[in-house]
């Protein structure tokens, strides 16, 4: 044989070995890879992915959480404004109370005003029904509200400077109960009226309607300031 021959012999035969170990290395990387902590791995990989993917998914719906909750605080802060200011119509349980001058005719020498209704004797009921707790009234479908003015015109009563006459027809929501005794109530208003004919009838009611506040409101000699709480 030779010398060339053996050596093409010996190249090969060491290519064989080489080959042989690479393949032997490749099977035990392999083998590496499906053992059971490297498993464990990846599945550990994937369910760390997703745990991600559903806490994006929480921050998200989160936010929008946030959101609708400060929407909704904004609309309940606006609605209770305007219940305050009186600009929104109101209804619930509550009391109607007619008034109208006495029929009665006054006596020689008295004062035929004593049978009128004036403007104190409409305070006087609209401060017991405050007094019993009343949310919401109005005289003659106006409003009352801190601003408004209760006072004589003549023959008339302005409320909120619309003029009206008698009879006056007050209504008030609350509890209707606590209404209606305060007006009833033994050596209360409604007693003391009637000392002098005039005449008042207290009714309850499941619906009581209030109407808004139509005015306009002004501010000229006062200003806003801002306070740290």
């Amino acid at each position: 044989m030779s010398k060339f021959t053996r050596g093409g012999w010996s190249i090969t035969f060491v290519c064989m070995i080489i080959g042989f170990m690479l393949a032997v290395q490749f099977r035990q990387v392999h083998d590496a890879k499906n053992t059971l902590p490297n498993q464990r791995v990846e599945e550990l990989a994937g369910r760390l992915i997703q745990l991600e993917e559903e806490r994006d998914e929480l921050e998200t719906q989160l936010e929008l959480l946030k959101q609708e909750s400060e929407a909704a605080t904004n609309r309940e802060f606006i609605s209770e404004l305007k219940f305050r200011a009186c600009v929104t119509a109101l209804s619930g349980e509550g009391v109607i109370i007619k008034m109208d001058d006495s029929t009665r005719a006054a006596k020689s020498g008295e004062n035929p005003n004593l049978y009128l209704i004036h403007d104190d004797d409409i305070l006087r009921v609209i401060n017991e029904l405050r007094a019993a707790g009343a949310e919401a009234i109005s005289i003659n479908e106006q409003r009352l509200t801190a601003i408004s003015e209760i006072r004589c015109a003549g023959p008339t009563l302005s409320v909120n400077n619309v003029r009206s006459a008698a009879p006056y027809e007050i209504k008030a929501v609350g509890d209707k109960k606590s209404l209606e005794n305060a007006i009833k109530m033994r050596g209360g208003v409604a007693e003391t009226l009637q000392v002098w004919g005039i005449q008042l009838e207290v009714s309850t009611a499941d619906d009581v309607y209030i109407p808004p506040y139509k005015g306009t409101f002004k501010r000229t000699h006062s200003k806003v300031i801002e306070e740290n709480l």
